[in-house]
C-alpha cells in the first residue's frame, strides 16, 4: 500500500501541467471499465458526462476520469483523455466505432497569477492527452496536475490521495484536487480539520488543539464576507475493488462526501463546485447493506485524509502575492 488511489489494482493516474499557465490536468484511467456514479454538493459545479452516471441511465461503466483546472475551459481535458484511450482501442465497441466514456469536472484557477492568454483554443485538451499518456501506478502529490493552480482561503491548495482497507479486506482509496472556498486548517495551523482521521504522520501529525477557540469557527472564505468570486471547488474521486452496482456506487459517493465536511470549513458552499466520483473495479463481493455502510464510512475517512494531504504536500506558486504553502509557515 502506497497510500495512493492506485492502491486499487487496475487504476492508473497521470498528471500534465504547465508552470507558466499555473494550471493542469489529472487523468484517472481504469484497465477495465469500472462501474461509476457521482454525487454533486457544491453550488457551482462544472462537469462533463455527469448525467450518464445517474443510476437511471443506461451506461453502467466508464474508462477514465478527467479532473482539470481552467474553469469551463478545462472541460476540454476529457476530450484529450478520451482521444488517448481511443488510440489504444479502449472504449465501448459499437460496430467499427470505439467510444471511451470519460466523465470529468473542473475547478476555477483562472486568477492565480498564471498566464491564461492562450489564444483561440485553451490547452486543456492537449494536457488531458498528455496526462493519460503518462498515467501509471505511481504519481506525485501537491502542486501537480489539476492541483497545480489550486488555492484555499489561507494556503496553497493541491492534489492529495489516501487509501485504506476494510476489516474484510476490501480496498478503498481517494484522490482530491483541493481548491476550496474555505480552509483545510484550523485557523492558520498547524492543525488540520481532518486530524482525527490522520494515519501516521501523513499530513504532519499535528493532531487537534486541546480546545477550539470561538474565533476559529468564524467564517473565512476567499474574498471575505462580500465574496462574489467563484475561484473554488474541490474535486474528489473514490475507488474501491468491491463489486458494486451503479446505484451502490452512487450511495458510496454520497457517503464519501462526509469526508469533505471532516476536512474543509465551510464546505459545499454556493461558490464551490464540490463533487465526488465513485468507481468500483468489481473484484470483491460485499454485503449490500452492512458492507456498503462500512465501505462508505471508510471512504469518507480517506477523502478527508486526501484533502488534508493535498494542502500539506503543496508548494507555493512563484508569483507575486501568491498564497504561501502550509509547510512554509508550519
Amino acid at each position: 500500500m502506497k497510500n495512493l488511489l492506485t492502491d486499487i489494482a487496475g487504476v492508473r493516474v497521470g498528471h500534465a501541467d504547465d508552470a507558466q499557465l499555473a494550471s493542469g490536468v489529472t487523468a484517472i484511467l481504469f484497465d477495465r471499465p469500472a462501474v461509476a456514479s457521482v454525487d454533486i454538493r457544491g453550488g457551482g459545479p462544472g462537469t462533463r458526462e455527469s448525467a450518464l452516471l445517474d443510476p437511471v441511465n443506461t451506461v453502467d461503466a466508464i474508462h477514465g476520469l478527467a479532473l482539470a483546472g481552467g474553469s469551463a475551459f478545462g472541460l476540454e481535458a476529457g476530450g484529450g483523455v478520451q482521444a488517448w484511450l481511443a488510440e489504444q482501442g479502449r472504449g465501448y465497441q459499437i460496430g467499427n466505432a470505439v467510444i471511451p466514456i470519460v466523465p470529468g469536472a473542473i475547478l476555477f484557477d483562472l486568477l492565480n497569477g498564471g498566464d491564461k492568454a492562450w489564444g483561440r483554443f485553451p490547452p486543456y485538451r492537449d494536457l488531458g492527452y498528455a496526462a493519460a499518456a503518462g498515467a501509471s501506478d505511481d504519481f506525485k502529490l501537491g502542486s501537480v496536475g489539476a492541483g497545480l493552480g489550486a488555492t484555499t482561503v489561507n494556503y496553497k491548495g493541491g492534489l492529495g490521495s489516501a487509501s485504506a482497507v476494510t476489516p474484510s479486506g476490501v480496498r478503498v482509496a481517494a484522490l482530491a484536487a483541493v481548491n476550496a472556498v474555505g480552509s483545510v486548517t484550523i485557523d492558520d495551523g498547524p492543525h488540520f480539520w481532518a486530524a482525527p482521521f490522520e494515519v501516521g504522520n501523513e499530513f504532519g501529525g499535528h493532531g487537534m488543539p486541546n480546545k477550539l477557540k470561538p474565533e476559529v469557527l468564524a467564517m473565512r472564505i476567499k474574498g471575505g464576507p462580500a465574496a462574489t468570486s467563484i475561484e473554488n471547488t474541490t474535486l474528489a474521486v473514490v475507488v474501491t475493488d468491491a463489486i458494486l452496482t451503479k446505484a451502490q456506487a452512487r450511495r458510496l459517493a454520497m457517503m464519501a462526501q462526509t469526508g469533505f465536511a471532516r476536512a474543509i470549513y465551510p464546505v459545499h458552499a454556493p461558490l464551490d463546485g464540490d463533487i465526488v466520483f465513485a468507481a468500483a473495479t468489481g473484484e470483491k463481493p460485499i454485503d449490500p447493506l452492512v458492507g456498503l455502510t462500512e465501505l462508505g464510512m471508510i471512504a469518507g475517512n480517506v477523502i478527508a485524509r486526501a484533502i488534508a494531504r493535498g494542502v500539506y504536500e503543496a508548494t507555493a506558486l512563484p508569483f507575486a502575492g501568491a498564497l504561501p504553502a502550509f509547510r512554509d509557515r508550519n
